[in-house]
Formats: structure tokens, sequence, C-alpha cells
């Protein structure tokens, strides 16, 4: 069984390969690069993620907000739709914008990295907005029988939409985000709903 890192040695190195990506991108940052900027030994590293591709995963986790992302679960449907699809966790804004790109290019190169990253980001919205759909139903707000797949498309496209386009000239996706559970709620809800 591996031996985990000390949180201190974790986050030592997942913030430099964080900088290191950040300042010569993926393919310019070796496992070397990360052990010697981070002062965790190398054979540390690969104790605690199989390889690169497995510790970049973490840090665009980092990035993104995955690890700390709340639960949305006040008991009120449709207000928690509006806050889980509105969430965008607080990071340097610098950081992200130099990161994305080299991540999606990164992805493009390599299908199972791609793959990863995509499901691990995308899951967690996915899983708690299925689970927000089907308490709907199950409490008499929502039309039985929905077609899952299609409202979370219906759902996702426009934060994914927001994410590529808007986020640069609307900081805040809140208003964005109520506007589709109010679309979403007027044509699946099972009564009237006053906005």
């Amino acid at each position: 069984m591996p031996r985990t890192l000390s949180e201190s040695a974790h986050k030592k190195a997942v913030y430099a390969a964080l900088k290191l990506v950040a300042r010569h991108g993926v393919d310019g940052t070796s496992m070397d690069a990360i052990a010697a900027t981070s002062g965790v030994s190398k054979a540390t590293l690969y104790k605690h993620w199989n390889d690169k591709e497995a510790l970049l995963l973490e840090v665009m986790a980092t990035v993104a907000g995955l690890n700390t992302r709340p639960t949305f679960d006040s008991g009120d449907t449709r207000a928690d739709m509006i806050a889980m699809l509105a969430y965008h966790p607080k990071q340097n804004r610098v950081t992200r914008e130099r990161l994305l790109p080299e991540f999606v290019a990164y992805s493009a190169r390599n299908m199972e990295f791609g793959t990863a990253w995509r499901t691990m980001a995308m899951e967690p919205p996915r899983r708690e907005l299925t689970r927000l759909i089907n308490q709907g139903i199950a409490k008499g707000e929502l039309n039985d029988g929905l077609d899952l797949d299609l409202c979370l498309a219906l759902m996702l496209g426009p934060v994914l939409y927001w994410h590529i386009f808007l986020r640069k000239t609307m900081e805040d996706p809140r208003k964005l985000a109520e506007g589709v559970v109010e679309v979403f709620w007027r044509a699946y809800g099972k009564a009237a709903v006053s906005f």
C-alpha cells in the first residue's frame, strides 16, 4: 500500500506543478522539475501519483475548485438548482486563464487525459443536478418521466456557454443560472411557479 504524502508536502507538490505549468506549459513541466521546485522527492511524488498526468488532474481539480465544492441540499429544489448552476469557485483568475489553454491543448493531444478530466470536472454537477431533478419529481414539483439526459443538457449547456463565451463579460453566472432554472421550471414544472 503506497504511503501518503503529508498534507504539507502534498500542497507543495500541487502548488509547484500549478506554478510550473502556468510558466512553462504542460509539456515543459516534468516530475523532476516539480520535485525540485516543491522540495518533495521524486520518489515520494511517484508513491502518491502514478504519473505526471495524475498529478496534473489534481492540479486541475484544485484550480476548478472540485475539492472544495459545496453541497446543494437546502431542501428548496429550485434554489439549490440555481446555486449549483451558479457555483463558480473563487480562484486566482490570472492562474486559471493561463492554465486553461494549456490543459485544453494537452487534453486534445492526450485523449485519455482529456476523457479523465472531462469526467472528473463534469461528474459532480451531473450527479448533483440528477439528484435535484429526482428530488423535484419526488416532491411533486416536476413532471414524472423526464428524460434526465435531455434535462442535464438543457441546464448544463448554458453553464458551459458561460464558461466559454461569457465569463469575461458576465463575472457572476447567477443571473444566467436563474434564467435557466426559470425556463426549465416553466417547461417541466407541475404547478405554476411564481418567479
